[in-house]
């Protein structure tokens, strides 16, 4: 008996002890401050769309913006964060500019957002101006200078070569084909540069004001001065402290304790679990690589998001360890889009429009197959920076469009057309004798301009494809539109604010307003987002469909002679010289496609 109440007694003192620290551990952790300090490079570089992890480190270099910016938002919602730290000096496109900042702000308002960089112009500044406190380091530049954009022209350049360009256009307002066919700007393209570089600017100054709780005039006071030093943008008000990286991190400590830790990977997916004490690891590691990551089935409704990112072009992209030509391939889109409709547990489609367009016949592939998709569920379209041109024509007939303010849209008009060299062989005594069987054997070879007939037909051409795109672009868009057609097609380029008011857009959004859109309209709770085609790594396109065929068809950009001239001028002028190997490459386009939509090359920063 004595035993017994022993018992009893040892069970209720070891029920007290448990019980005792749980409620006291409980208490001690309400009162716990955040520990973890979630830190985001803002200068590595951000994409449109996904990237594919390292098959070994996990996410390592590139990520998408949208990812970047799940991140951000996990960490203002997570109460384990105390404070959000953003480093460096971006560099987006000007819709993204928008749909970062925006991002930040929201941040903002829930946790402290610190962010520090050593120089800054208009579009860092813009995406950083939301933050909680912004800081530069001491001596840094902040030359918030406004907006500056170049088109170039190569016609001087031809000229001196003996090169005659030979351009046909559809629509006033098409002007791809002056930076071949002119010296500068025709009085129609000035006239739109004027209309897209007003509404930009105007945006963003409106971020800014935003972002530092100031009015537009203010901003605009402080454009007009435009170069601060890090202590002089704090006096007018730019910025608020002037610190090295290590200051900020002494003050982030005293704000929110110095046990504080900085996580630079906050939310990032970890590399491959490797036993690295097992003699085969190197044989795990290799089949980890080639088996892809684990795909797991799932079971929930889902939202698909497919990406069509970079220059449009038939087929499908041709791996190869020396990198081929990054774009939007029709064959890679359209098995895509067939593979979603008839995925049931895929209740829609955000089809991410981020392209200055390309082949007519490709992006004539890619709408297709999203109408056949909406046969079977809703398709809406956000757009990133560009969706222009082909861009658009993929983009028209979508249930419901979203556009960032400043994206750059429209461009409803058709280009075609070669160089003719024969004069330029001459000039250095190369002769070539052609040899021609047909009246129109030679007609898109480059021994000389196109006979009158030659362009009469041509142009016959071009105009019935103009016509096939105002029509997608009208029924697409029925009543939409604020004016007829022929007033908003002819190649005229906009912002998105402006096609908004055009009735060429819904709705100014980012392409979670468009997720969240779709999953409104179709009254879904428990979903999941899914990227398809999942980003492939290096090892999984190198060993999917190699074969001589496949390998014939690499697009990558063959120069010629720029080539030996281009790692010296690259030194000189590399953003010029990125223009030029734009421009050669909507050459090397045109010598297989024919038939282009796209827009002029041109850089706005």
């Amino acid at each position: 008996m004595d035993f017994r109440r022993f018992v009893c007694s040892a069970i209720v003192l070891l029920l007290a002890c448990t019980t005792l620290p749980v409620s006291a551990q409980e208490k001690k952790d309400e009162n716990k401050k955040p520990g973890t300090v979630a830190v985001f490079e803002l200068g590595s570089p951000i994409t449109d769309k996904p990237t594919p992890d390292d098959p070994i480190f996990g996410s390592v270099g590139g990520e998408s913006l949208r990812s970047f910016i799940g991140r951000m938002k996990k960490a203002s919602e997570d109460d384990a964060v105390a404070a959000i730290v953003l480093l460096g000096k971006s560099s987006l496109g000007n819709a993204q500019v928008e749909e970062m900042a925006a991002a930040i702000r929201d941040a903002a308002e829930k946790k402290p957002v610190y962010a520090h960089t050593d120089s800054l112009t208009t579009t860092s500044y813009a995406t950083i101006s939301g933050a909680s406190r912004i800081c530069v380091s001491p001596t840094g530049d902040v030359w918030v200078n406004g907006i500056y954009g170049e088109k170039m022209y190569l016609r001087g350049l031809f000229d001196l070569l003996g090169i005659q360009p030979d351009f046909l256009t559809c629509g006033t307002h098409k002007s791809a084909a002056e930076m071949f066919m002119r010296t500068g700007p025709s009085e129609h393209a000035q006239e739109m540069e004027k209309w897209l570089y007003d509404g930009i600017y105007d945006s963003l100054k409106s971020t800014i004001a935003k972002g530092r709780d100031v009015d537009v005039d203010q901003v605009e006071k402080w454009i007009n001065q435009g170069m601060f030093s890090s202590e002089t943008a704090k006096e007018a008000g730019l910025t608020d402290a002037v610190q090295t990286r290590e200051q900020l991190t002494d003050f982030v400590k005293k704000q929110h304790g110095v046990t504080v830790k900085f996580d630079k990977k906050y939310a990032k997916k970890s590399g491959l679990d490797i036993d690295l004490n097992n003699p085969f690891a190197a044989f795990q590691l290799w089949a980890q690589i080639l088996s892809g990551p684990k795909q797991r089935r799932s079971t929930k409704d889902s939202i698909a998001i497919v990406h069509i990112d970079g220059a449009i072009y038939l087929g499908k992209k041709t791996p190869s360890p020396f990198g081929a030509t990054e774009g939007a391939y029709s064959e890679t889109i359209r098995k895509a889009l067939g593979s979603l409709a008839a995925e049931p547990r895929v209740r829609g489609v955000v089809i991410r429009v981020n392209s200055p367009g390309g082949s007519a016949t490709a992006s004539e592939i890619m709408l297709q197959a999203i109408m056949e998709l909406q046969k079977k569920k809703p398709v809406v379209v956000s757009m990133g920076n560009y969706a222009a041109s082909g861009g658009y024509y993929v983009s028209c007939r979508a249930n419901r469009v979203f556009a960032n303010p400043n994206t750059i849209t429209g461009s409803i008009g058709v280009v075609a057309g070669k160089l003719a060299t024969a004069n330029m062989w001459n000039r250095i005594g190369v002769n070539f004798e052609a040899v021609e069987r047909g009246d129109k054997a030679g007609i898109l070879y480059s021994s000389k301009p196109f006979k009158p007939a030659d362009r009469d037909e041509l142009q016959s051409w071009m105009d019935s494809i103009y016509e096939v795109f105002k029509d997608h672009v009208t029924d697409g868009r029925k009543d939409k539109l604020s004016k007829d057609i022929e007033e908003i097609a002819g190649g005229r380029v906009y912002t998105g604010t402006q096609a908004l008011e055009l009735g060429l857009v819904d709705e100014l959004g980012t392409l979670d307003d468009a997720i969240d859109y779709l999953v409104a309209d179709l009254k879904l709770k428990d979903y999941e987002i899914r990227t398809v085609p999942r980003a492939q790594s290096l090892f999984e396109t190198m060993f999917e469909d190699i074969s001589p065929q496949k390998q014939g068809n690499d697009k990558r950009l063959s120069l010629g002679l720029w080539s030996a001239m281009e790692p010296t001028l690259k030194q000189l002028d590399p953003e010029r010289v990125r223009m030029v190997q734009e421009a050669l490459m909507q050459l090397d386009f045109l010598a297989e496609e024919r038939v282009m939509l796209t827009i002029p090359v041109m850089r706005i920063r």
